[in-house]
């Protein structure tokens, strides 16, 4: 029982240092049982009306910019628990709620707004099809991806060569074959990420992986 508590106050120490990460995840949650809720033609009109689709873009954008953030396609709520804790979490800790916030917000807005006016274009130019103004196009995945590519600046070099490398091949491999809009929008993300480097000034020394290995052999 003492080995349980100890583990259960770790954790919860470990939650209340990034207070942003774990209320938004509680916020999927909830959100995801309702859609479990659901019925699939219900869900597909409920989520279009909180999607960033051009249509509800010109209507109500700030509205869907925000509520678009609230919800995850396809109802998996484990797998971003994870990457919540594995990425998020740690940017936060680092850069503090405000600064965390702020990338997420860059990243979600920019590449969201980007990525339509790539979609909008290529409804002008005749190249997609009309209807893809009413397109779904929620979740938090472009904010995820601004967030693992700030991370870079957490790692000390040579490891954050590595680290972006591996970044910018995540996301940028998916433009060379058929990329789509939300392809585009990832890739954007984590520009933006990259781009918030004046975020992460005075936040303490970055993280040396060979030192934690070294410690770690005592």
């Amino acid at each position: 029982m003492g080995f349980l508590r100890g583990l259960g106050g770790t954790v919860w120490a470990y939650v209340r240092s990034a207070p942003g990460t774990y209320v938004w995840l509680a916020i999927l949650f909830v959100t995801t049982v309702a859609l479990h809720h659901m019925s699939p033609e219900f869900e597909q009109q409920f989520l279009r009306q909180r999607s960033t689709n051009i249509r509800e873009l010109s209507d109500n954008p700030v509205r869907v910019l925000v509520t678009s953030a609230m919800w995850i396609e396809g109802g998996h709520w484990v797998p971003y628990a994870f990457l919540y804790t594995v990425f998020h979490a740690p940017v936060e800790r680092w850069l503090g709620t405000v600064r965390w916030l702020a990338v997420c917000v860059l990243a979600h807005v920019l590449a969201t707004l980007i990525s339509e006016g790539a979609l909008l274009k290529g409804i002008h130019d005749g190249i997609v099809p009309h209807s893809a103004v009413n397109t779904l196009d929620i979740g938090v995945s472009y904010a995820l991806a601004g967030v693992i590519a700030v991370l870079a600046y957490r790692i000390a070099t040579p490891w954050r060569y590595a680290y972006l490398a591996a970044v910018l091949l995540v996301y940028g491999l998916p433009l060379t074959e058929s990329p789509t809009f939300t392809d585009l929008g990832h890739f954007v993300a984590a520009l933006i990420g990259l781009g918030c480097r004046p975020l992460v000034g005075g936040r303490g020394k970055a993280w040396n992986p060979k030192e934690t290995l070294d410690a770690l052999k005592g």
